[in-house]
C-alpha cells in the first residue's frame, strides 16, 4: 500500500507534466499573440512546479523510501534525476552524508556557512537590497549547476571536488562505479536534448524543457536553503556536535499549495532529517507525533517563503561563536560586517 502510493504519486506527476508539455506544444502556436506570450510563462512556472514533485520523487528514491526494493528505487531515482540533469548516485552519496553531517561547520556537505574570518572581501558591497537581488538572482538560477560542477557552497575538502568525478574526494571506492553510471544518464540526456534541438530548434527545447529545468533548480536550492538557514538555527564544531543536535537544527517552512505540489518536503523536514527513509505520505503523521514531544525544539516558521527568502539572505551572512556560553563550539548567524 505504501510503495503504491508513492508510485501513484510519482506517475501521477509524470501524467501532469506530459498533459502540460502537450498542451503548449500543441495549443499554445493556435493562440493569438497576447495570450500566448501569457501562456509561456505559465507554463514555465507550473511545469517547473510539478517537475520539482518529481525531483523530490527520485529524492525520495535515493533514501530508499520509494520501495521495498533498493535496486526498484535506484532505477526509478536514476531515470528521474537524470531527466532534471541531476547525477542520480552523486548526488545520492553526497546526500546521504548532509544528512549523517547537518548542522557541522566541518562536515556537512551543502549550504556550509562561513564564519566571519573566511567570508569573501566583496560581501560587504553586496549587503545592501541590489547586492542581495543580484545575490539572489545568481543562487537560485546557478547555484544548482554549481554546486554540481564546483562544489559552489559546499563541504570544503583538501582538493578540488564536483560530483561527476568518479575518483574525486567526495566518493569512497565502492562508491565509484556508480558514479559513472550517474554520469552516463546525465550525458544520455544530454545527448537526447541535443538530438531534439537539432530537430526542433533550440528555442524549442529552451522553452518547453530549458527554463522548466530553470524552476526547478531554483525551488531545489531555495527549499534547501530555507530548511537549513534561519537566525535561529545553530551550527556546530566537532566539539559540540552530534547527529541529533544537527538532525534539530534544521527547520519546517509554509509553501502554501506548494507544499502539496512537492509532496510536503517543505514542511516536514525536521520530521523528514529524524527519520531519512520514510516515505513522504507519512511526513504530516510524523510531524503531528513529534511536535509535542520536542517541544521548543521543534521549528515551525509561518513566514511566507518568498519574504523569508529575503530576510534570510540579509540577516544569515556568516557565523560566529555564541558569546554566552563558556563552549565556543555553538555558532549563530550574524550580518554585521
Amino acid at each position: 500500500m505504501c510503495t503504491l502510493s508513492l508510485k501513484c504519486d510519482s506517475f501521477g506527476d509524470l501524467t501532469i507534466a506530459f498533459y502540460l508539455y502537450y498542451v503548449a506544444t500543441h495549443y499554445f502556436h493556435l493562440l493569438p499573440s497576447p495570450l500566448s506570450f501569457l501562456a509561456w510563462p505559465i507554463y514555465w512556472a507550473v511545469q517547473g512546479c510539478i517537475l520539482t514533485g518529481v525531483w523530490v520523487i527520485a529524492h525520495e528514491c535515493g533514501h530508499h523510501a520509494f520501495s521495498d526494493y533498493q535496486l526498484l528505487d535506484d532505477i526509478f531515482g536514476l531515470v528521474l534525476h537524470s531527466g532534471l540533469l541531476v547525477p542520480y548516485f552523486s548526488w545520492k552519496y553526497s546526500h546521504r552524508r548532509h544528512h549523517s553531517n547537518t548542522g557541522s561547520l566541518e562536515r556537512d556537505e551543502v549550504f556550509v556557512p562561513k564564519q566571519k574570518s573566511c567570508i569573501k572581501w566583496y560581501s560587504k558591497y553586496l549587503n545592501n537590497p541590489p547586492g542581495r537581488v543580484l545575490t539572489l538572482a545568481v543562487t537560485l538560477t546557478l547555484g544548482w549547476p554549481l554546486y554540481l560542477a564546483l562544489n559552489v557552497s559546499g563541504r570544503p575538502y583538501d582538493r578540488f571536488a564536483y560530483h561527476y568525478d568518479p575518483y574525486g574526494p567526495i566518493y569512497s571506492d565502492r562508491e565509484r562505479l556508480q558514479i559513472y553510471i550517474s554520469d552516463a544518464g546525465v550525458l544520455a540526456v544530454c545527448y537526447g536534448l541535443f538530438r531534439l534541438a537539432m530537430a526542433k530548434g533550440l528555442a524549442w527545447v529552451v522553452c518547453v524543457y530549458g527554463v522548466p529545468l530553470l524552476v526547478v533548480n531554483g525551488f531545489s536550492v531555495l527549499i534547501t536553503f530555507l530548511q537549513h538557514t534561519q537566525p535561529a538555527l545553530p551550527h556546530y564544531t566537532s566539539s559540540e556536535w552530534d547527529w541529533l543536535r544537527g538532525a534539530l537544527a534544521t527547520v519546517d517552512r509554509d509553501y502554501g499549495i506548494l507544499n502539496k505540489v512537492f509532496h510536503n518536503i517543505t514542511d516536514t523536514h525536521v520530521a523528514h532529517h529524524l527519520f531519512s527513509t520514510m516515505p513522504h505520505y507519512h511526513a504530516m503523521e510524523a510531524t503531528k507525533a513529534i511536535k509535542p514531544i520536542l517541544g521548543e525544539y521543534y521549528r515551525f516558521d509561518e513566514t511566507p517563503f518568498v519574504k523569508a527568502m529575503w530576510r534570510e539572505a540579509r540577516e544569515c551572512i556568516y557565523v560566529e561563536p555564541d558569546q554566552s556560553t563558556e563552549s565556543k563550539g555553538v555558532f549563530w548567524y550574524n550580518n554585521k560586517l
